[in-house]
């Protein structure tokens, strides 16, 4: 070939492919589907779980990238870090929306946060897809079109509890129901309070007899006065709502005081990650309680073993649950894409499956 002749073809392919670029350039985004990630990377729901929910859920759309995405279109994250701060997480949101232009968002562990954001979001007419906030404020009476939520709500989790300690009560205490002291704590946001709720609720009809009923800060420095209550009212069992380190606190401050005990039940968030309630209490920890969504490994474990491998090469031990939450609800939201229906929260609340299983 004649170099003027290679000029020529080299000049039209080069033109052929300018031609095509624009058009490669339309096409490419449709086969990519743009997803916010708002986690709390920082303060103190990081410690309380949300990290962990943060690295489950980058696990599994790793995972699915790896596979080829969904249907063919790639998910492309942009993470966010909501720091445990209500309006840094509806800020956070908005930036997504509005500068990133993500097609949804996915996330959000404090329900403190999502009550204000739902409501944002939902303005905005994009999909928000909630991997805990199991608050009931969060969606109860709102009639949200675009806010969904893969999990039980919060005055499930207190009526769960209640119902298990009625049933063993006799057998692992040795009293009857109504023979039975209870406290009920729990941090005073949306969260703390919804569970408390339930937990009140299904105390009153065990029987129960409730010595303490009372809410507190999360970010309080002391709860020395909690537990001179707590110890004024002996009561057999105690059900905690909190996240960390208010959780941290109690335990540590009820060991210097002397607080004793029968049985203790956590109701998530903080009594999620096993590890740090070691590194409070050592072997102690193996005596609580925890009510909790099914992990995602006791759901098929056979289906699940190429993604338990991406896991074990990418995290390290203890917070297994809360790990496993982000992946499951992202696999869930999985389903819902490939298969989408009316994006009405309530319809999505009541058709997935609810957390009833208790773990010691």
């Amino acid at each position: 070939m004649k170099l003027g002749d290679f000029r020529r073809l080299l000049c039209a392919a080069v033109a052929v492919a300018l031609l095509a670029l624009p058009a490669a350039q339309a096409e490419e985004p449709a086969k990519r589907l743009k997803i916010g990630v708002v986690y709390d990377l920082t303060g103190p729901f990081a410690g309380g779980g949300s990290e962990l929910h943060y690295l489950g859920a980058k696990i599994i759309i790793d995972w699915f990238n790896q596979q080829g995405g969904i249907d063919g279109y790639k998910v492309d994250p942009i993470y966010a870090d909501a720091q445990s701060k209500p309006d840094v997480a509806i800020n956070e949101a908005v930036r997504l929306i509005e500068q990133e232009k993500v097609d949804m968002l996915l996330g959000f562990y404090s329900s403190a946060e999502c009550v204000p954001a739902a409501a944002r979001v939902e303005q905005f007419k994009k999909f928000m897809w909630i991997t805990t906030c199991i608050a009931s404020p969060v969606l109860e009476g709102r009639n949200l079109q675009y806010v969904f939520r893969p999990q039980p709500y919060g005055r499930q989790w207190g009526l769960t509890s209640t119902e298990m300690v009625a049933a063993y009560s006799k057998a692992q205490l040795g009293k009857d129901p109504k023979g039975l002291k209870v406290a009920i704590i729990h941090e005073d946001g949306a969260y703390g309070t919804d569970v408390a709720k339930g937990t009140a609720e299904g105390a009153a009809e065990a029987g129960f007899q409730v010595v303490v009923n009372e809410g507190y800060s999360a970010s309080a420095p002391d709860l020395s006065s909690l537990v001179t209550k707590l110890k004024r009212g002996q009561p057999d069992v105690i059900f905690h709502t909190g996240y960390n380190p208010d959780i941290t606190l109690f335990l540590r401050q009820a060991r210097e005081l002397g607080l004793k005990f029968s049985t203790l039940i956590g109701h998530g968030a903080g009594y999620g990650v096993y590890s740090k309630l070691k590194e409070t209490v050592g072997a102690d920890a193996n005596y609580f309680f925890n009510v909790d969504p099914i992990s995602i490994w006791q759901t098929n474990p056979k289906s699940l073993k190429e993604i338990r491998r991406c896991y074990l090469r990418r995290s390290a031990p203890g917070g297994a649950r809360h790990r496993s939450a982000g992946r499951l609800d992202d696999a869930r939201l999985r389903h819902q894409v490939r298969a989408p229906g009316r994006p009405d929260g309530r319809t999505e609340r009541a058709r997935l499956p609810g957390g009833r299983a208790i773990r010691r």
